[in-house]
């Protein structure tokens, strides 16, 4: 029996080295997906341990009034003080539900002068006119205020408030400086939570947002993968062609004993093969005629 001959290593070397550069590329793809999920279940993380934690002061999670600390999102800070209700501000295209509507933003000074912006919730469009009908206000007097720490919007392109109204486009909190009297918190506003008193009507609330974790998981489950299939489709083409070879070669050589045993195993198939009934019908009348 002759050798097989080798298989040249010139063009097994090339198709490794493209399996190898898509591995990386996968690699790559797997690791962003990864990282994106990681930042995803950190939000999530964030927001189950801090959105229901029990309230703490102000002055204590925000300690100066440019100050802000992102591991403090969600917390809720309490205060007590007395609403701007005249300086109340309204932030446009909010839409809730498919229905547009604004955010009622109020200043509320805090017992010491300072100034944090409470963002009340939200309030329709009017039905006549680019305004609400209606914006509850709120409690007068001196007033406890709970709400979530948020960090102010940055600007959005071109879009600007109205001139000559009290409406803006963002919660962008340089803008509301530049409307209100007096240092306001910079770094940071608040989700109204709860007011103490109660007034008898108020705008809809913030309600916890929905986060949804993606299938950046699965994703990166589905890259490693392709990288993986990669080198087992190599390889198996590469034994496929060897096997190929091999054959070839010994069609080429007269192999007996591999003929023989091609015949062999042609004649298992065949005898393996369900017969079909008039086969069978030929062999029982070839023996009824011995």
């Amino acid at each position: 029996m002759s050798a097989a001959r080798p298989v040249a290593p010139t063009k097994w070397l090339g198709y490794l080295g493209v399996v190898v550069v898509f591995a990386i590329i996968c690699a790559f793809l797997a690791h962003w997906q990864w990282s994106r999920h990681e930042e995803k279940m950190a939000v999530v993380h964030q927001l189950e341990q801090r959105y229901d934690a029990a309230p703490v002061p102000l002055q204590e999670a925000v300690p100066t009034l440019g100050a802000y600390d992102p591991g403090l999102e969600w917390q809720p800070v309490t205060m007590t003080g007395r609403y701007l209700e005249d300086e109340t501000l309204l932030v446009r295209n909010r839409p809730l539900n498919g229905q547009p509507g604004f955010e009622v933003l109020v200043p509320f000074q805090v017992s010491g002068g300072d100034v944090f912006v409470v963002d009340r919730g939200w309030v329709p469009t009017g039905n006549a006119q680019d305004a609400p009908d209606l914006v509850p206000a709120p409690p007068s007097g001196e007033v406890t205020v709970v709400a979530r720490v948020k960090p102010g919007e940055p600007a959005v392109g071109d879009r600007t408030g109205v001139p000559g109204t009290n409406q803006i486009a963002t919660i962008q909190l340089s803008e509301v400086q530049a409307r209100v009297d007096g240092d306001i918190y910079s770094g940071t506003y608040g989700l109204l939570a709860s007011e103490d008193p109660a007034p008898a009507e108020a705008p809809v609330k913030s309600s916890a947002p929905e986060i949804d974790t993606g299938l950046n998981l699965s994703y990166f489950v589905q890259w490693i993968m392709f990288a993986v299939g990669a080198f087992a489709f190599l390889f198996y083409v590469f034994r496929q062609e060897r096997r190929n070879r091999e054959l070839d070669e010994a069609d080429e050589s007269g192999d007996d004993s591999r003929d023989g045993r091609r015949g062999a195993e042609a004649k298992r198939r065949a005898a393996a093969r369900p017969r079909a009934d008039h086969e069978v019908e030929d062999e029982l009348l070839d023996a009824a005629g011995r």
